[in-house]
């Protein structure tokens, strides 16, 4: 097998994809502190190179170690049957040492950046890889839920890396609107990809409830997703109403820009539209806060 076999066979073991999407709320978080306690982004720049390869690192874990566990339930699944974890083109052993390196490697880094931002990653992948992974993803219809609170650790561990603590409103405010931002974006992918997931007996909500429950819980999470933009109130007037309008644009969305479409049009829709909704805001929140840096530099 030549390199770039082993090369793309790899990038699916610690999916590549997932690390990238969520270095971005990692480094809006790092950024954003360096802004609101108006730390040098050149004093601090060790610690923003730890915190972007540790981050790297434990969710690249994170994703192996999900690999291993639902190799069986992946060998169902149309989208997931040919992930070398499945297929043995990459030994489960092998796997199993390079998951564990890129754990321990990975906290060390971030524990370079700070302890803190250490625990945070390790919290990260241990919500994953047990709560979610090996509990609530096969027995309950929560497991979104669940799921969310790893998936909004980069944040706070890109803030916990700079900042002396993770109190601040503003930070929270990162963490919590990608918390709600997972369910409505996750219950899109489960509508899509519904056969999939009662193939293998996974418990989605569009799985074991109906499509209304479904489309009632998606609009709480949107409301709840609005509500959120308060929190950057404290911090920024611009910030508050960026996330305002995206939050009240999906909503609407939701409720009445989709209102003739099928369920699966719906969820095609609410999918693309939950794209845009984290990039800008995440991108809004670094692009904000190296402007504000760049200023304070003045």
């Amino acid at each position: 097998m030549n390199k770039q076999s082993q090369k793309t066979l790899w990038a699916q073991v610690v999916k590549t994809g997932i690390i990238k999407s969520n270095l971005i709320p990692m480094v809006a978080g790092l950024m954003l502190a360096l802004f609101t306690y108006q730390y040098s982004f050149v004093d601090n720049i060790w610690n923003i190179i730890f915190a972007f390869l540790g981050t790297a690192a434990v969710i690249a874990a994170a994703g192996s170690f999900n690999n291993i566990y639902d190799r069986d339930i992946d060998a169902i699944m149309a989208r997931t049957k040919v992930r070398p974890t499945v297929t043995g083109a990459i030994s489960i052993k092998k796997v199993l040492i390079v998951a564990i390196l890129l754990l321990v490697v990975g906290l060390i880094l971030l524990y370079l950046a700070s302890p803190l931002a250490s625990l945070l990653g390790f919290l990260g992948v241990f919500f994953y890889v047990v709560p979610y992974t090996m509990w609530t993803k096969r027995h309950t219809i929560w497991n979104t839920e669940v799921g969310s609170i790893s998936g909004a650790m980069p944040p706070l561990i890109g803030w916990a890396a700079v900042a002396p603590d993770i109190w601040h409103p503003a930070c929270w405010a990162l963490f919590l609107i990608m918390v709600i931002w997972q369910m409505p974006h996750f219950y899109a992918i489960a509508i899509r990809k519904k056969d999939d997931y009662a193939a293998a007996k996974i418990p989605m909500l569009p799985v074991v409830k109906d499509r209304k429950r479904t489309y009632i819980q998606t609009n709480f999470y949107l409301i709840l997703l609005v509500l959120s933009s308060f929190l950057f109130l404290p911090l920024s007037l611009g910030l508050t109403l960026v996330s305002l309008v995206l939050g009240l644009f999906w909503l609407w969305l939701s409720l009445f820009g989709t209102r003739k479409m099928d369920m699966k049009d719906w969820s095609n829709k609410m999918f693309v539209f939950s794209l845009v909704h984290m990039m800008v805001i995440y991108f809004t929140v670094i692009i904000y806060s190296a402007i504000g840096l760049i200023l304070q530099a003045f």
